[in-house]
C-alpha cells in the first residue's frame, strides 16, 4: 500500500485544486471528471456508438500484426548479422541510414504507398520495431564469448549444433530486451498512425482524435490512460514470458 501512497495522494491533490476552480476543468479535467470520461467510451463510446471495447481489439489487431512482421524479420536477420561478419557488413550501413528516420515521418509515403487503413498502419508500426528487435538480436549474437564456441567446435558440434545450442541460447536475454523495447515503441506509434486516418473508424488514437475534434479532455485522458494501461499490461507479459522460459536462471 505504501508504493501507492504518492499517487493516491497526487490524485486527491488534483482533485482538490479542481473542486477549488484553480485548475480549469477545460485545461486540466479532475479525475472523477475523468473517470466519468472513461465510463463514457464504456458505454456510449467515441464517436457514440463506438464503444471503448472495440477501439481496443483493433489497435491490439494492428500492432500485433507490425509488431509480429517486425519479429519474423528482425530476429533472423539479427542472428544472421551477428553470426556472419560479412552479412552485418553488407546490411549495416543501409540499415545506419535508414535508422535515424523517426517511423512517423514514414506516414506521408506509407499513404501513398499502401493507402489508409490496416496496411499502412502495420507498416509504421513495424519500422517502430524492426530496428530495435533487430540490433538487440546482433548484439545478443555478438556478445556471446568466442570460447564457448571454440569450445563446442572441440567438442565436434556442427554449425546447426553450434546456432541452436549456443548461439540462440546465448542471444535470447538480448532477444528478450529487443522484443520488449520494440513493442514499446510500437505501442507508442501505433496512436501516431491512426491519427493519419484509419478505414474502420476504430482505433485508441482515432478515439482520442475524434474527442479532441469535439472538444472533451475528459475522453482524451480517459483514453491516455487506457494506452498507458495497456502497455504496461503488455510490458508485464513480456517480463513474465521472459522470467518463465529463459534457461539462464
Amino acid at each position: 500500500m505504501g508504493r501507492y501512497l504518492p499517487l493516491i495522494i497526487l490524485l486527491c491533490l488534483w482533485q482538490v485544486l479542481s473542486s477549488l476552480g484553480i485548475v480549469a476543468s477545460y485545461i486540466l479535467p479532475s479525475p472523477i471528471e475523468i473517470a466519468a470520461g472513461f465510463w463514457a467510451l464504456l458505454t456510449v463510446g467515441m464517436p457514440p456508438g463506438h464503444l471503448l471495447y472495440y477501439h481496443i481489439l483493433y489497435s491490439l489487431y494492428r500492432v500485433g500484426l507490425g509488431f509480429s512482421i517486425a519479429c519474423a524479420l528482425g530476429i533472423p536477420l539479427g542472428l544472421l548479422m551477428g553470426w556472419f561478419p560479412r552479412f552485418y557488413r553488407l546490411f549495416s550501413p543501409i540499415i545506419e541510414l535508414v535508422r535515424p528516420i523517426p517511423p512517423l515521418a514514414w506516414i506521408p509515403i506509407a499513404i501513398v504507398w499502401l493507402g489508409i487503413g490496416i496496411r499502412s498502419a502495420a507498416f509504421i508500426i513495424f519500422l517502430g520495431a524492426f530496428f530495435p528487435v533487430l540490433l538487440n538480436t546482433a548484439s545478443g549474437v555478438l556478445s556471446i564469448n568466442p570460447i564457448l564456441i571454440d569450445a563446442a567446435k572441440a567438442l565436434s558440434a556442427t554449425q546447426k549444433d553450434i546456432f541452436f545450442k549456443v548461439l540462440l541460447p546465448g542471444s535470447l536475454p538480448s532477444i528478450f530486451i529487443g522484443m520488449r523495447v520494440g513493442m514499446g515503441v510500437a505501442w507508442m506509434t501505433l496512436v501516431a498512425a491512426e491519427f493519419s486516418g484509419v478505414k474502420e473508424g476504430y482505433g485508441l488514437g482515432f478515439m482520442i482524435m475524434t474527442a479532441r475534434d469535439i472538444q472533451r479532455p475528459d475522453e482524451i485522458l480517459a483514453g491516455m490512460f487506457v494506452i498507458g494501461m495497456i502497455g504496461f499490461i503488455i510490458d508485464w507479459l513480456f517480463r513474465t514470458w521472459e522470467s518463465s522460459t529463459r534457461p539462464w536462471v
